[in-house]
């Protein structure tokens, strides 16, 4: 009989005692996440129950250990903040509290399940059949999408704005028009490279989207667990390498074979999408229409302080934190802005209400120094950085074009029902949209962007 652990709203024990053990010379761990076997109290009336997930795992291998410790001490937090709100809150459905705690769930289920895999063991079976939750006295949960194939829950249908509990919230929201202009004006030294270069790559009108991460986890399927839209190189995925992108065709009109990919927009206005059941889509929270953009503006610039080298070929940067609102801010470099309102207001943590006549746009400014030695890194930021505001690089740095990416959306004025994809832990929070870049342009195109920026003209 499968073991199932109880929270109890108003008297709260460990849950996942995670213990390792090393396991003569092979490289496993055994981990130990069982519930408190001596708690006999019954859960509260609000009281949320989930399956165990320790029979299934087995033996672990070590490498995987620590990223199987965290996501199981984040499913912990995530059962105790769900029985929270069905205990204190008045009136609060348990389909409301239970949905997006099994989509959270399933996310992680799912990378517990890689992590164990990239490491060289077997894939554990059928974890996502523990994805449900119940709360006392409601008897049988929801289905979960895809697990032992149980059927997928009806969507709720759609109400004009965002459902609150799998975000956006409605303060993450606010007027354009009432916000304080924030965007200062660049000032250039003398040794300015004062041009720049345009990529014109289309907007990804054929649809070519998936919810891999080529740069963060190559190889894996559904990496990023929300979906990217792709323009530049085609065909992308987690599985493409260097050679496939330089051999790839492109949608850009000047033979530039990069990935520009970023997470979708969705209209969450009663609209579903063919991918409502699916990895990266509404099994992991992702709901709604995916919107094409009006416009994408690829815009490579230069230095306020000295002239720009080449990037390297295969340089990979990512702008932006998909987890920023779980990370503390570190990394978030969102802008969110409305046209009419590009040069006065960005905002970093909210998503814009435009006026009519105007369109919602997501601005992404990529790092801006390159350590002149490597195309990647292990936490995939620390070869590139961001110039300080006078335009000079940290030391061992070199300045590089900066891509500034505009991507716009028209019929979203005065709408507050809209959100990028994010990982579900990660709320749909404006704060965690982000961009990704493996550059891909012939050298003599590079030559030629580099020359058309330091020269002080405007070219492409």
């Amino acid at each position: 009989m499968r073991q199932r652990h109880k929270v109890n709203g108003t008297r709260r024990k460990a849950l996942f005692g995670v213990a390792g053990l090393v396991l003569g010379g092979g490289g496993l761990v055994a981990i130990n996440v069982g519930a408190n076997a001596s708690d006999s109290s019954e859960p509260s009336a609000g009281g949320v129950v989930c399956p165990g997930v320790e029979d299934r795992l087995g033996d672990v291998p070590q490498p995987a250990s620590a990223e199987v410790q965290r996501n199981l001490e984040l499913m912990k937090r995530d059962m105790e903040a769900a029985d929270t709100r069905l205990s204190s809150e008045q009136g609060v459905s348990s389909r409301t509290v239970l949905d997006p705690l099994r989509s959270k769930r399933a996310a992680i289920l799912e990378r517990i399940e890689i992590a164990v895999e990239r490491a060289g063991a077997e894939r554990p079976k059928d974890l996502q059949s523990l994805a449900t939750c119940t709360a006392a006295g409601t008897g049988a949960a929801t289905k979960t999408p895809g697990g032992n194939g149980q059927q997928s829950p009806q969507q709720p249908p759609a109400t004009g704005t965002p459902q609150p509990s799998g975000g956006p919230a409605p303060e993450d929201f606010v007027d354009i028009t009432r916000a304080q202009p924030n965007v200062q004006p660049v000032r250039n030294g003398g040794a300015a490279s004062k041009g720049a270069f345009r990529t014109r790559c289309g907007v990804n009108k054929a649809g070519r989207f998936n919810s891999d991460n080529v740069i963060v986890a190559p190889g894996v399927s559904n990496g990023a667990h929300h979906t990217h839209d792709y323009v530049g190189a085609v065909g992308v995925d987690a599985f493409t390498d260097d050679d496939a992108l330089a051999a790839s065709r492109t949608t850009c009109t000047n033979g530039d074979r990069s990935t520009y990919y970023w997470p979708v927009l969705r209209d969450r206005d009663g609209v579903q999408e063919s991918d409502a059941d699916k990895q990266g889509g509404g099994a992991e929270g992702n709901t709604g229409k995916i919107l094409t953009p009006v416009r994408v503006s690829l815009e490579f610039i230069g230095n306020p302080n000295s002239k720009v080298t080449a990037m390297p070929r295969f340089l990979r940067i990512i702008t932006g934190d998909a987890k920023a609102n779980a990370n503390g801010g570190a990394n978030a470099n969102a802008r969110f802005t409305c046209t009419g309102f590009e040069n006065k207001v960005e905002l970093r943590d909210k998503y814009p209400v435009c006026p009519q006549g105007s369109k919602l746009m997501r601005v992404s400014k990529f790092q801006n120094c390159w350590d002149g030695k490597n195309t990647d890194s292990a936490n995939h930021r620390s070869h590139v950085a961001f110039a300080d505001q006078r335009g000079v690089c940290p030391a061992g740095f070199r300045p590089i074009p900066q891509l500034v990416q505009r991507v716009t959306y028209n019929g979203l004025a005065g709408s507050t029902a809209f959100a990028i994809d994010s990982f579900p832990e990660s709320l749909h929070k404006p704060i965690t949209d982000h961009g990704d870049f493996i550059n891909a342009m012939p050298k003599k195109l590079m030559k030629k962007a580099v020359k058309c920026i330091n020269s002080g003209r405007r070219c492409g």
